[in-house]
């Protein structure tokens, strides 16, 4: 297959410092080969064994990891058990202090880290230095999260059956935090994991994605100098079984997942009786009504279908433009897509790159294919080679097309016309995904019923959805997951209530009531 793809020449090459050399060794190839992070030390597995990790631009290894094994999670896991009296030792502004430290390491070495995500996840270097801003920032928002912290005072006397009592209800951590994070966003999500269950006095052990797993390492090391004590986050890297075997261990008090609803079903099998936060597949639906400005529409759609090469679980997933309007927002859209600068991530201006890996490309192709052979019309691109997938424009998407249903998780701008928001609301209703959406319209009442309506986690009015640093709450509901992220809500979710109540019967207080003659 031909396909034109603006490339670099020149091998990809991972560059890392001095600062960074606990992390990795020299492998016989000249390549990196990379340690995992557990109880304060940098160390190889016991299985003695390697993955390679590729590069998305142009499928060669440009590093080795740990092929850990289930003896490992459980030394991670041992180690952060002991490690609890270590971080709750340390007071709470204290903590704050740590990520601050670490926010100013990572902006010491942004170009590691953007090289680093630059080759392991194929994204251009805007993107990628996006991603490092957003862990810096949440960082230095951790302030934001104490609210959430405090406890309250209940007193006894507001019922019958406690008075003379009064109970101090407290938030405390759940112990240990398995942390298990996705592909997509390999630094931002596992550290939106990582802070808040560290900061709430939690200990972690994080599963990075085995297609992505060096930039979680780079901020290992970060946190590690920044003065996080030794075993408080371990990282253990390998397959997937060993994020199944790290939901099961019993000494494990949370599972914070975000990845697939497959997976997600499978870490919620295991993890019996614990604590867990999974965010998982999105079908953001874009309702576009005949009231709407469609040049923002046109162009917000289109920027939430491609942001990232559409492997977002926020991505817009399919568009229901009533028809009214349809012919002049695809026309619009159109003028977008031709703007975006696909190719190699490393070429200035490029603003697409590949998606992760050759499976992905090609099963993003098949749906567009499937939908195609049902009577979509395309517009643009729908070609892919190895790892790249051109961006693509679907128009009449017919609604037995699996791609109006299915998570694209690619680069696909994907539109189904539609007569009215009813019929809009009915496709939406349908999906068995509820993460996000968005509506566009000028009409506040419009607005209110659609958003209303949606049977999903968070509703975008006149823009895109994005989670962005988490400053908002976001989660799912039905196979989107359960739970909720972001600054304040997540480490909510990763302590627990103790209630704490006192008898004051024996100092005479709190039994007095008003009699019906006194």
């Amino acid at each position: 297959m031909s396909l034109e793809i603006t490339r670099q020449l020149g091998k990809p090459t991972l560059s890392l410092g001095e600062f960074f050399q606990p992390v990795h060794r020299e492998g016989a190839d000249g390549l990196p080969v990379f340690k995992m992070f557990i109880g304060g030390h940098w160390v190889e597995s016991v299985s003695h064994e390697l993955f390679a990790v590729d590069t998305p631009i142009d499928d060669s290894v440009i590093a080795y990891a740990q092929k850990g094994n289930e003896r490992d999670v459980d030394e991670a896991v041992n180690a952060a058990k002991t490690a609890r009296a270590r971080i709750r030792s340390i007071a709470a502004i204290d903590r704050i202090e740590i990520f601050h430290e670490a926010a100013s390491i990572i902006e010491k070495h942004k170009d590691e880290f953007a090289s680093a995500l630059m080759l392991e996840a194929g994204k251009p270097r805007a993107d990628a230095l996006g991603e490092i801003t957003a862990v810096v920032e949440r960082m230095r928002m951790t302030m934001e999260d104490v609210s959430k912290v405090g406890g309250e005072y209940r007193p006894g006397d507001w019922s019958t059956d406690t008075m003379g009592k009064v109970a101090i209800v407290l938030r405390e951590p759940v112990g240990t935090v398995g942390a298990i994070g996705p592909f997509n966003y390999p630094l931002y999500i596992p550290a939106a994991k990582i802070i808040p269950a560290l900061l709430s006095g939690n200990t972690v052990v994080v599963k990075p994605a085995s297609d992505t797993p060096l930039s979680q390492l780079l901020l290992a090391r970060a946190l590690e100098e920044a003065g996080v004590p030794a075993g408080a986050l371990n990282v253990v890297t390998g397959p997937g079984r060993i994020g199944s075997h790290l939901a099961a261990h019993e000494d494990v008090g949370m599972i914070s997942f975000t990845g697939s609803t497959e997976v997600g079903r499978e870490i919620a099998r295991v993890a019996a009786n614990k604590r867990l936060h999974l965010e998982l597949g999105g079908k953001a639906y874009a309702i576009v009504l005949d009231d709407a400005d469609l040049d923002l529409a046109a162009e917000r759609c289109v920027a939430g279908s491609l942001r990232n090469a559409g492997q977002r679980c926020d991505a817009i997933s399919a568009i229901l433009v009533m028809e009214k309007v349809a012919d002049q927002f695809v026309e619009k859209v159109l003028k977008f897509v031709d703007r975006v600068k696909f190719g190699d991530p490393r070429l200035e201006g490029v603003t697409m790159g590949p998606l992760i890996n050759r499976a992905a490309a090609e099963r993003v192709n098949a749906l567009v294919s499937d939908a195609v052979s049902k009577g979509a019309k395309l517009l643009r691109g729908g070609r892919y080679h190895n790892c790249y997938h051109e961006p693509t424009v679907l128009d009449h998407v017919p609604r037995n097309a699996r791609i109006l249903w299915e998570e694209t998780f690619g680069p696909v701008v994907t539109i189904c016309r539609v007569r009215d928001e009813d019929d809009a609301l009915e496709i939406a209703s349908r999906s068995r995904y509820g993460l996000d959406s968005c509506v566009f319209t000028r009409d506040i009442y419009r607005m209110w019923k659609v958003a209303k309506l949606l049977q999903c986690g968070a509703v975008t009015v006149n823009d895109f959805p994005r989670h962005g640093v988490g400053y908002f709450p976001f989660g799912g509901v039905k196979d989107s997951g359960i739970g909720r992220e972001g600054i304040g809500y997540s480490i909510e979710e990763m302590m627990v209530l103790k209630t704490i109540v006192l008898n004051l019967e024996p100092a005479g207080l709190g039994k007095t009531r008003r009699t019906k003659h006194s």
